[in-house]
């Protein structure tokens, strides 16, 4: 590890000329400019102290071969530290940065020669200050190449009679001296693999935010502009921008036309029409996605090398290894953003039962499921009329097993290859009968509802299949579970809380244990308050019989039970009390099961 990397000190002033002369490369920034304007002014303020401000972290990337024979020197690409040089250069430059909403603006730092306060002499630039002529608005004025002192000192002592100008000149040069603080520079040698830069940043930003691989390869791909890499990192950006706030298209259109030219811009049209929030992506995502379906693996560390050129047989860095991978992620990019791709796939997940943002809470099962999408389009194996079938089953399966929750890299990059190597329909088949098989639908699933995590995936495929039958929420014959986790409604423990309290001192992990869910309008919820469950459902089961009116709406007996049996309530709930509570619950998860495995096999 030792050798993987090196130490150095650079002043301010040195690093900005390396990246204006574009010796150090600042691939524009992933994300807007984060900061707000007081820890710009803290950063200032430190360095003008001499206060340590943390180390920058370039990777260089390999040297590549062509195929004539020459070399092209891989550029050293700033991969942490973007957003405190940014703000140097925002402050000590005039440098505009984009907000987050990608809107250019200034952040204009004022500095008081002779502040008598405790804290600091700089502040962030105000109206009040504006009118106090011992404020300079704005220090950049310091650092541009025309600044004379002499005419500073005569100007700030004209418009201050009281200032002693010796003391403002000593002032000028303490300010001044920003341009001469060093700053920790870690350079990290070009055959260093992205797990051994990870665990140096890790080590070096242990209390800052993990660098993820899909960094390291959002870095790579702004920083090579040869392969068009600055504007694809553009439309992963701008596109996920766009899938969250559609009214962002007025912004870019108008900022940004270079970008506005290209197919990527046409491609993400369409997003100003889009309310569908089933599934924003990140950066993360359209890389992982893009990334499985064009190159059959599920490693990003993979992706960072291959757009090295790396040649994983002779370990050395190609040229055409570097512009085949660049034009197969385009292309993946590309066909994830289109139109009906998204749409097509999105409008599975819904037809699935899967409605609502809150029932989507694993972004490794959509992504698989979205590269399993592309793929079968054009696996010629599969009939067209099948694609969305297939989708959705492995969807499920995967949400039912976390097959893809965690740390699912390495499952992935499996999967995708296996599927790769035997076909998809003979790796589905193994995989459903491994993973789906009658022990897990008759004792695994029933033992995964014993929870009180609404976030599980056994109770949101539960939920899902309640959609998707167009299930009736408990004791109505109108208002449907698909109402209550797409807009509004009660989650009604059918043992209620305070019924389990009074009777059995029940606690929080007893009394919400999923399997004692059900959805309900919120006014039958009111009604029914903490009655016994047999007292409540025999109530609205005489009702049914013999007429009158209760909580709920059903007057019919047979309409009655056939509620029942949509939300999987065990028909002896009507004897049931506190004492029959843990059996109410294995009978209910029982029943659960039974449906969620009849949902999946009618998908």
């Amino acid at each position: 590890m030792k050798d993987c990397y090196s130490v150095t000190q650079y002043s301010v002033q040195h690093i900005l000329k390396l990246i204006t002369s574009g010796d150090i490369a600042i691939p524009e920034i992933q994300r807007p400019f984060v900061w707000d304007s007081t820890k710009v002014r803290d950063l200032v303020d430190s360095l003008y102290h001499g206060f340590p401000t943390g180390y920058l972290i370039t990777w260089k990337n390999p040297d590549v071969k062509l195929k004539d024979g020459g070399t092209a020197e891989g550029k050293t690409v700033l991969i942490d530290g973007q957003q405190r040089v940014t703000a140097i250069q925002a402050a000590l430059a005039g440098l505009m940065v984009l907000n987050d909403d990608y809107e250019q603006k200034r952040i204009k730092i004022a500095f008081n020669p002779f502040y008598e306060g405790e804290d600091t002499p700089f502040a962030v630039y105000n109206p009040a200050i504006a009118k106090d002529s011992r404020w300079v608005p704005d220090i950049s004025v310091f650092f541009s190449d025309d600044f004379s002192t002499f005419r500073f000192i005569s100007e700030y002592c004209r418009a201050n009679p009281e200032c002693d100008p010796d003391a403002l000149d000593a002032k000028l040069t303490d300010i001044r001296s920003i341009g001469t603080r060093q700053l920790g520079v870690i350079v990290v040698n070009a055959d260093c693999t992205v797990d051994e830069v990870t665990n140096i940043f890790i080590r070096i930003n242990s209390k800052g935010v993990v660098l993820s691989q899909a960094d390291f390869a959002m870095s790579k791909i702004a920083a090579d502009e040869a392969h068009g890499g600055n504007m694809l990192r553009k439309a992963i950006d701008y596109f996920c921008h766009l899938a969250v706030k559609p009214e962002f298209w007025s912004t870019v259109s108008t900022a940004d036309p270079d970008w506005m030219a290209t197919e990527y811009a046409a491609r993400s049209a369409w997003l100003t029409d889009d309310k569908d929030d089933i599934y924003d992506p990140d950066y993360n995502d359209v890389l992982r996605v893009a990334f499985m379906y064009r190159f059959s693996r599920g490693k990003l560390a993979d992706l960072v090398s291959l757009l090295s050129g790396r040649d994983f047989e002779t370990r050395d860095f190609k040229g055409e290894i570097a512009d085949e991978s660049f034009d197969k992620l385009k292309d993946g990019v590309l066909k994830f953003m289109q139109r009906d791709n998204f749409q097509d796939f999105t409008l599975a997940l819904r037809s699935a039962g899967f409605v609502s943002p809150s029932m989507i809470y694993s972004k490794g099962a959509v992504n698989f499921a979205y590269n399993l999408y592309l793929r079968l389009r054009e696996d010629k194996s599969v009939a067209s009329t099948d694609v969305k079938r297939y989708v959705q089953r492995w969807y499920v399966m995967s949400v039912l097993t976390g097959r893809y929750s965690g740390s699912s890299e390495s499952v992935m990059d499996r999967d995708i290859r296996l599927i790769s190597e035997r076909g998809f329909l003979a790796f589905y088949g193994e995989v459903v009968r491994a993973q789906l098989s009658d022990t897990f639908w008759e004792v695994q699933l029933p033992q995964n509802l014993v929870t009180t995590s609404t976030r599980t995936g056994a109770w949101l495929v539960f939920r899902a299949s309640q959609v998707r039958a167009a299930d009736n929420t408990l004791f109505s014959n109108s208002y449907k579970v698909s109402d209550v986790v797409t807009v509004t409604g009660d989650i009604h423990h059918i043992f209620p809380r305070k019924y389990l309290q009074m009777e059995l001192n029940a606690p929080q992990r007893l009394y919400s244990q999923v399997a004692n869910y059900a959805f309900l309008e919120r006014k039958i919820n009111i009604a029914i308050g903490a009655r016994r469950p047999g007292d409540y459902f025999t109530t609205a089961l005489h009702c049914c019989r013999e007429g009158g009116s209760y909580f709920g709406d059903i007057s019919d007996e047979k309409a009655l039970m056939a509620n029942l049996e949509q939300n999987c309530v065990p028909t002896d709930v009507f004897d049931m009390g506190a004492e029959d509570y843990d059996r109410f619950l294995e009978e209910r998860r029982q029943m659960m099961a039974r449906k969620m495995k009849k949902y999946f096999q009618t998908l």
